[in-house]
């Protein structure tokens, strides 16, 4: 597992069609079969440990809540940041407060190299 941020102080601007205020971060680059969900988790909610069947990237955008890779260390993760999971690879995740997250899967996916996740998580 690799946790991502994507809060706004990562973004850059985006200049065109006569954009104002407006900044991005690029999350991935993917190609296949692709599945795109919104999650939302109760007080208390979870996804139980279980194999990607394709790879997959979770991005809280409201609350907050946890990741866990293969070793089930639960990792914190708040609105502004995510969790990046192999295909193949062992992972859970939940919430004690509540959370909404955005879950993207394809059957290849690749972080840009400028999002520079943290890695060994796993």
């Amino acid at each position: 597992m690799r946790i991502v941020e994507f809060s706004p102080e990562g973004t850059e601007p985006i200049s065109l069609y006569q954009s104002i205020g407006a900044s991005s971060v690029a999350l991935g680059h993917g190609s296949g079969e692709t599945h795109v969900y919104c999650v939302h988790f109760g007080p208390g909610g979870h996804i139980g440990s279980h194999l990607t069947g394709s790879c997959q990237l979770f991005l809280v955008v409201q609350g907050s809540g946890w990741a866990a890779g293969s070793n089930g260390v639960r990792i914190p993760l708040r609105a502004g940041q995510g969790a990046f999971f192999e295909r193949g690879e062992v992972h859970s995740k939940g919430s004690e407060t509540g959370m909404l997250s955005i879950m993207v899967q394809a059957t290849e996916l690749e972080l840009p190299s400028t999002l520079q996740p943290h890695s060994g998580l796993a």
